[in-house]
């Protein structure tokens, strides 16, 4: 193989994982030095269509604390018919059905390319798949029209099998029955008054593990039984009736609403795929999960009202929601937010809700829009093998050579409360653990997942090698018990003796990602923005001093290995990120960009944290170019994806060109197709990402360029030598922010200062 970094991709490509260390240090006290910690980031639903379908039970090893499953990295009697258990060394037999095995015809699972192996198992009847749609009715007829629209078009992108409800809300709460000939009904709830999970069984005569069929079962029925029902329930849903005085905010009772919604499930189907899909027009005004008053005079919440804490109605919510969502990740529930309104809706209370059970978060001006309607419809997407890409109630295990133990997790995930001998004292994230549920997880889910280097010798642990496995149990869509397992080993070196060794495995943008989870954890937990801040510089000198080379007292001759050349420049764009930095963002804002950066994968993660920058122009094809101020130039047109955004910029020089209208006249029909190119690859993002960004195009000079002026490095200010005046110098951007060449400068002066 050619470099490290070739073997980083191919590992990600083949089993979903990356390490921020490729090479692990031998002992627990070189580990802390390393500055940035052993963990990786695992995908447990990497789409590999190339998986054989084994459809058995794994074999396990047969030590009651161990159980780690047969792999690639066992040694194997093929004449005996045993196998040694890599993790605890314990000597297995193979079953019976394996008496057939030999050197040249093993099982998938001992193949060293299959690292990672999928087994369809036999445990119990299929579960049923269940989707649930809370429908906010307080919003304009227009918007409520475009949802309902949107709701009948995704009946036709369900499985037949799957089943469905519906429950709507306004001041009053109703949950509606399937399957009532020629009349609908409904039962109906006071949207001020909390419920207990005992109360919402109760008042609804819910029968706790009826089945599918039942009479009981009035609120969940198949879609293939009740899709004419569920229909017209649909489009007879009217904007809530309750009039709403002059000055006041409509009367909305999400809390109840998403209350009935988990305590039904919870009473019928523990246990079962399941999503809740809140439909919400604005903020909870009344009841339990309230976020702001009825009176309009009284603001919703913003960062400032938080940092001098007036906010007389956000903890209260804030636990209410969080317990609700322990309820339905208990359950196995996902719980999914599709946020439509120009103002705050309570985001930042209710983020709980789909951060602990791995729902998905929307945040889109209307109903109406585009980026609703396309994300949406995309949340069905389907594979090549036409199955949607999605699985529930995953479970994931994490088992480790002795040398390793589990530091803890970061990501939209619960603990499982599972204590090994490889849990480590150390928590990152969520700790004292081996094992997380997600509710829900598509291709892209991806967890961060820490490790604690334990051994206490200076020379690697003898074989040379440390494995990891990772046991993932979850419900397919189709129903069926899947198990994928995922094996790994990599070596260990001493930092001491072999510092380029270890220094050569290092994965800059995995770290970079698993730093900005670690960061935003600390933002969330801690709530000091500016301490976060000081922890990331402190955490990137001392990275600088340990792999930098450099003589004493002199910034000019450091130098930073080839594969940590980017790692300062990730850390610069992420402090200025608006993970970190909540000026001009507002809480729910800040809410939905902090969930996406903790369930997204390394290279959409570094997407957000350092956006690229593409540009178009008369001197050759479409090129990358610096995320800088100096690329903003007059005769370009510029490209810039930021994850959430996708922006068009087109220069002053460009701008005329257009007002003058050349791009009409035939004899220009080149600069006609320069100006189409960049929208061409526009549509193909907003075509495959989800959820859909926002799409900008904008001109110099134009409000809406403050875009792309808000990301880019201000090597050129206001202040700066180069002014406006230069010709080709690029834009100046009014910013007091420091420039990556300034934030460089002062990481060298700090790292080769003399600390002795």
């Amino acid at each position: 193989m050619a470099t490290f970094q070739d073997f980083i991709f191919e590992n990600e490509e083949r089993d979903g994982i990356r390490f921020s260390w490729n090479v692990w240090p031998c002992n627990r006290l070189e580990a802390t030095r390393m500055v940035v910690p052993l963990g990786c980031t695992f995908s447990p639903l990497k789409e590999r269509l190339d998986l054989p379908e084994l459809c058995y039970e794994p074999v396990l090893c047969t030590r009651a604390s161990c159980k780690a499953v047969l792999n690639p990295l066992c040694q194997v009697d093929f004449r005996a018919k045993l196998w040694v258990c890599n993790f605890c060394l314990q000597r297995n037999a193979f079953p019976a059905h394996y008496q057939g095995i030999s050197e040249q015809h093993q099982p998938a699972e001992l193949i060293p390319n299959f690292s990672t192996i999928e087994y369809t198992v036999n445990r119990g009847a299929p579960s049923p798949l269940i989707f649930l749609f809370v429908v906010d009715t307080c919003v304009e007829e227009e918007d409520l029209q475009a949802l309902k629209e949107t709701l009948q078009m995704s009946l036709s992108l369900i499985p037949q099998n799957a089943m469905v409800g519906l429950i709507s809300f306004g001041k009053m709460v109703l949950v509606h029955e399937l399957g009532c000939e020629g009349i609908s009904k409904a039962f109906v709830f006071r949207g001020n008054k909390e419920l207990s999970a005992k109360q919402i069984q109760d008042f609804l005569n819910l029968t706790p593990g009826a089945h599918a069929t039942s009479p009981a079962n009035k609120f969940l029925q198949p879609l293939s039984k009740c899709e004419m029902s569920i229909n017209d329930l649909i489009e007879e849903l009217q904007p809530d009736p309750w009039p709403v005085p002059t000055g006041k905010r409509p009367l909305r009772s999400v809390g109840v609403a998403l209350s009935i919604a988990v305590g039904l499930l919870e009473s019928m189907f523990p246990n079962c795929g399941s999503r809740v899909m809140l439909f919400l027009g604005g903020p909870g005004t009344q009841g339990p999960g309230m976020i702001v008053g009825e009176d309009l005079k009284e603001a919703i919440r913003s960062h400032h009202d938080i940092d001098k804490n007036d906010v007389p109605y956000l903890k209260k919510a804030s636990r209410f929601y969080e317990g609700l969502a322990q309820r339905a990740s208990k359950n196995g529930h996902t719980i999914d937010i599709f946020s439509a309104s120009l103002h705050q809706t309570g985001l930042h209370e209710m983020r709980h809700l789909s951060m602990l059970t791995g729902g998905h978060m929307v945040l889109a001006d209307a109903f109406a829009t585009t980026l609703f309607k396309q994300s949406f419809q995309m949340l069905f997407a389907k594979n090549e093998k036409n199955e949607h890409k999605m699985g529930f109630n995953l479970q994931v295990e994490v088992k480790t050579t002795r040398e390793l133990k589990v530091a803890g997790a970061l990501g939209p995930c619960v603990s499982l409360q599972r204590k090994s001998h490889n849990v480590s004292d150390t928590e990152i994230g969520i700790g004292q653990t081996n094992a997380w549920q997600l509710c829900s997880a598509d291709p892209t889910t991806t967890l961060a997942i820490f490790f604690e280097v334990t051994s206490q010798q200076g020379t690697p642990p003898a074989g040379g090698r440390g494995a990891i496995q990772f046991i993932n149990q979850y419900q397919h869509i189709n129903g069926t018990k899947r198990v994928r397992v995922t094996t790994l080993a990599r070596h260990w070196a001493d930092p001491v003796a072999n510092i380029q060794h270890v220094a050569a495995g290092f994965d800059q943008e995995s770290s970079a990602a698993l730093m900005a989870r670690i960061a935003v954890n600390r933002n969330e937990t801690e709530n000091d923005g500016p301490d976060v801040l000081r922890w990331l510089d402190r955490m990137l000198i001392r990275l600088c001093q340990k792999f930098g080379e450099f003589n004493k007292e002199d910034p000019n001759s450091f130098r930073f290995p080839d594969n940590f050349t980017l790692y300062p420049q990730f850390m610069f764009h992420l402090r200025r990120s608006q993970f970190l930095q909540v000026f001009n963002n507002s809480p729910d804002e800040t809410a939905y960009y902090r969930h996406k950066l903790m369930k997204e994968d390394v290279s959409n993660s570094m997407v957000m944290i350092q956006p690229y920058l593409y540009s178009y122009s008369f001197n050759g094809p479409p090129e990358p170019v610096l995320l800088d101020s100096c690329s903003i130039v007059p005769d370009r047109i510029l490209l810039m994806d930021t994850f959430f955004h996708i922006v068009i910029y087109h220069g002053d020089t460009i701008t005329k060109w257009i007002e003058k209208k050349y791009h009409e006249d035939p004899n220009h029909e080149n600069f006609r197709q320069l100006l189409q190119a960049p929208v061409d690859d526009a549509q193909e993002i907003l075509a495959t990402r989800f959820p859909m960004p926002r799409y900008v195009n904008c001109y110099h000079g134009g409000s809406q360029a403050r875009f792309l002026f808000a990301k880019v490095n201000p090597s050129q200010t206001h202040n700066s030598m180069y002014g406006y005046s230069q010709e080709g110098a690029g834009a100046s951007v009014l910013t007091e922010d420091v420039s990556l060449q300034v934030f460089m400068d002062h990481l060298k002066k700090l790292a080769v200062a003399n600390t002795a």
